[in-house]
């Protein structure tokens, strides 16, 4: 863990001690810092932003009521994940006849994913669009490590906590899920692949 990580760590740990205390200021800090993560992460597996949001509401529904249970050693990032992740593959299975309407779901690319610069040059809107409709294409798991690993910043071993696999299979993904996006856009951004 370098310095930051160390800090961040110390400052979760402030506000979930707060939190426990009943400091709703410090709950919604909490909730601020960690629902965009939440939000890409169930948006990845679920593809339906309506879902995602209300499993974003779930999540901090069941953070608050499990705040006790959190360990103070463990990654609270990977835990929050975690949560969140348990919730939408209970929720996919639940409601799996519904898989058609998922599917035909807003695309990534209209959740704005990628960092608003001010500028509206219409070819990084287009370059965005053409990414996200690569992304799409991606098998799940490789989508949804490519979204915590450059989405939410995750590390490969955080990852492969929050997934239940191994840190080889996460990196394996990973690497395929590059490859794979390489194939897809060399040919639409004129590169070859």
């Amino acid at each position: 863990m370098d310095r930051t990580d160390v800090a961040e760590n110390e400052n979760i740990q402030i506000l979930l001690e707060k939190a426990k205390g009943g400091d709703r200021l410090a709950f919604k800090t909490i909730v601020t810092l960690y629902q965009q993560k939440v939000f890409l992460l169930a948006y990845s597996i679920l593809r339906n932003r309506e879902d995602a949001r209300d499993i974003v509401q779930e999540t901090f529904l069941k953070l608050y009521r499990k705040l006790d249970a959190y360990e103070r050693e463990k990654n609270f990032q990977a835990w929050l994940l975690q949560m969140a992740k348990n919730l939408c593959l209970d929720y996919y299975r639940k409601n799996y006849s519904r898989r058609k309407e998922l599917e035909s779901a807003k695309s990534i690319e209209e959740l704005n994913l990628a960092a608003d610069d001010g500028s509206n040059n219409p070819t990084s809107s287009d370059l965005r669009q053409v990414f996200s409709r690569c992304l799409e294409k991606l098998g799940d798991r490789q989508r949804l490590i490519f979204v915590l690993k450059h989405y939410n910043g995750l590390q490969y071993q955080e990852i492969a906590q929050i997934l239940n696999i191994s840190v080889g299979t996460v990196k394996s993904l990973h690497f395929k899920a590059v490859r794979n996006l390489r194939n897809l856009l060399g040919p639409l951004v004129g590169m070859e692949s």
